[in-house]
């Protein structure tokens, strides 16, 4: 064998162990101060040299809007996995409007609505943060994906279809309108609507549900009074498939409100493979998986009435 072909092989076997397995960064920077809050996001990053600009994905705790923080140990090993993998992963704080707030229900919607409305304005500003500094965090600004747990989920979608409904939402302009996220990816969410099941005036972002069809603290069907309502992953993945807007839905049948968390760990090829195909290789897919676990044991009390004491 000629020296090409060694070197050919050495670069073949090793790179990926060097690629896999760099030390991941953590720098902290504020984004902004609202409500005289401090509002941070944490970037993870590897000092592995990129000739090109890096995808980003940007992450929102979950909590049911009163508690949770950005940095709980509970994400590491999905802010660990993507970094390693090349992409800039930043997680951020938003405020917290449910916190002393009573359970929400179809007659007592404000306090969610407010909710809802402050986290996506955090979400888009730190988003702002991100696309005015680029250049020196060497993030692609046409391959930003938001993700999000439970609460940071709700976030997530509710941003995107937000920012897909410019013309239907005057009050809301924190996002260049030449802007779109490449891609959403939901753990346990849902949309907040008050026109009935949400519709798009412009094709949203390829998404990734994953959620529980027994959660009953963010429902995986529907609560609604009317128009009002929330509504879960499962009816929203019924409207993308019948509009024909590429998805995937993974059904955790008879899981509880745990999908918010355990995909971070279990399913991480299963999201890398999502974000190839169908953000980066724009595959026009829409897959419906049902997941039954009959190893997995679930408590599926948890509902909005005993969570917010």
């Amino acid at each position: 064998m000629n020296r090409l072909k060694l070197s050919l092989l050495f670069i073949a076997f090793f790179i990926p162990f060097l690629l896999f397995s760099t030390e991941i960064k953590k720098e902290t920077r504020v984004f902004a101060t609202k409500d005289n809050q401090e509002l941070k996001m944490d970037i993870y990053s590897t000092d592995s040299v990129f000739t090109t600009k890096q995808p980003c994905l940007v992450f929102v705790f979950g909590g049911g809007f009163k508690e949770g923080t950005r940095d709980a140990e509970l994400y590491k090993d999905y802010f660990d996995y993507f970094a390693n993998r090349g992409f800039k992963v930043i997680s951020i704080d938003y405020r917290l409007g449910m916190k002393g707030q009573k359970a929400p229900s179809v007659f007592n919607t404000k306090p969610l609505r407010n909710a809802i409305y402050i986290a996506v304005d955090d979400l888009y500003s730190a988003t702002n943060y991100l696309l005015e500094n680029a250049d020196e965090l060497n993030i692609d600004t046409s391959k930003i994906i938001i993700s999000g747990s439970s609460a940071g989920a709700m976030t997530v979608l509710q941003a995107d279809y937000r920012q897909r409904n410019l013309r239907r939402i005057k009050t809301i302009k924190k996002l260049p309108p030449d802007f779109q996220y490449a891609g959403v990816i939901s753990f346990a969410g849902s949309i907040f609507s008050t026109e009935g099941l949400p519709s798009y005036t412009q094709h949203p972002a390829p998404t990734l549900f994953f959620h529980g069809s027994g959660d009953k603290l963010v429902p995986y069907a529907q609560t609604r009074l009317f128009n009002l309502g929330v509504f879960g992953s499962k009816p929203l993945a019924k409207r993308f498939k019948e509009q024909g807007y590429s998805y995937t839905f993974y059904t955790m049948e008879n899981i509880g409100h745990e999908v918010s968390e355990y995909p971070m760990k279990e399913f991480l090829p299963e999201i890398e493979r999502f974000i190839q195909d169908f953000v980066f290789d724009k595959k026009q897919w829409m897959l419906d998986i049902n997941l039954k676990d009959k190893f997995r044991k679930s408590d599926t009390s948890t509902n909005p009435g005993n969570y917010y004491k």
